[in-house]
C-alpha cells in the first residue's frame, strides 16, 4: 500500500495508535511546556523558537485579535451569527474575508520589503515607492489609517519591541530601519504623516522573523479568528435575527438610471 501511504506526505506530524509526534516531540512532552505561540512557531518552522522569538511572535498575534464589528471580518462574523451559523460559521465566514484588501496588507508588505532590503539610498527607495505605487498599488501596504489618525497606537508598541530585540541581538533590525524609511519617505511625496499601521508592524515583526510572505496572512487570519470568535459568542448571547449591516429603517441609495429605449 505505498501508493496509498505517499498520496499524502508531512513531516509535521506522525502518529499511531496511543502516540502522537510532533516534529519529533512527543505531544505529552509539549503540553503543558510550551506556550500556545511556541506551538504555533513549532508547527510552522519545525523547531521550537527561542524566547524572545516567541515573544515577538506572541506579540503580532495579541496586537491584530480585534478590531470591533466596523471591521468586515468582524461584522460578518456578527451577522452570521444572526443568520443562524454556530461559532465555527462565524469564524470561518470572518476569515474568508480577509484578503487582498481587508486582511492581506501584511503578506504583501513582507514580499515587498524582501524584494526592497537592499536598497542603500533615500533616492532609491523614493524610486521603489514610485515603482509600486505606479505599477502594483497606489496605497503601500501597511501605512496610513482610515480610522486610526494621526496614529495606529498598536503599531508604536510593536516596534518598540522589535527595537528591544535588535538591542538585544535577536534580530537584525533591517526590516524595521526600512519600514521607518517608508514612512518618512511617504510623508515627504504626500507632505502629511503616512504613519505605520497594525499590518505595517506586524509585517516588520514577520520579515524580521524569517517566515514567508503568505504566513503573514495566514498568521493574521489566526490572531482575527480569536476576535471573530468572541464576538460571535457574544452574538450569541445578545440574540437577534437576520441582523443586516444596519437598522432596517436605513435604507440604501437607489440610484435610477434612465430606462434605455429598445
Amino acid at each position: 500500500m505505498s501508493d496509498v501511504a505517499d498520496w499524502w506526505q508531512t513531516s509535521i506530524i506522525d502518529m499511531e495508535p496511543g502516540r502522537i509526534s510532533i516534529r519529533g516531540e512527543q505531544i505529552q512532552d509539549l503540553i503543558g511546556k510550551l506556550s500556545f505561540a511556541e506551538m504555533v512557531w513549532l508547527m510552522i518552522c519545525g523547531t521550537k523558537p527561542d524566547p524572545g522569538q516567541a515573544r515577538l511572535l506572541e506579540a503580532a498575534l495579541v496586537a491584530a485579535v480585534d478590531h470591533g464589528p466596523q471591521a468586515p471580518s468582524i461584522a460578518a462574523a456578527r451577522m452570521a451569527v444572526t443568520c443562524g451559523l454556530g461559532l465555527n460559521g462565524a469564524m470561518g465566514t470572518a476569515v474568508h474575508m480577509l484578503d487582498d484588501v481587508h486582511g492581506g496588507a501584511g503578506e504583501q508588505l513582507v514580499e515587498w520589503l524582501y524584494q526592497i532590503v537592499e536598497t542603500e539610498t533615500d533616492e532609491d527607495l523614493a524610486k521603489q515607492v514610485i515603482i509600486y505605487q505606479r505599477e502594483v498599488n497606489k496605497f503601500i501596504p501597511g501605512f496610513g489609517h482610515r480610522f486610526h489618525k494621526p496614529v495606529d497606537p498598536r503599531a508604536p508598541r510593536l516596534m518598540s519591541l522589535v527595537k528591544e530585540a535588535k538591542d538585544n541581538g535577536l534580530v537584525s533590525g533591517k526590516f524595521m530601519d526600512l519600514a521607518l524609511s517608508i514612512e518618512r519617505k511617504l510623508a515627504e511625496i504626500k507632505r502629511k504623516p503616512v504613519p505605520m499601521n497594525i499590518d505595517g508592524a506586524t509585517a516588520v515583526i514577520f520579515a524580521e522573523l524569517g517566515f514567508a510572505p503568505p504566513l503573514a496572512r495566514g498568521l493574521f487570519c489566526l490572531s482575527r479568528s480569536v476576535g471573530a470568535m468572541a464576538h460571535g459568542y457574544e452574538q450569541m448571547q445578545q440574540g437577534g435575527r437576520n441582523k443586516g449591516p444596519t437598522p432596517p429603517h436605513y435604507r440604501w441609495r437607489y440610484n435610477e438610471i434612465e430606462q434605455r429605449k429598445p
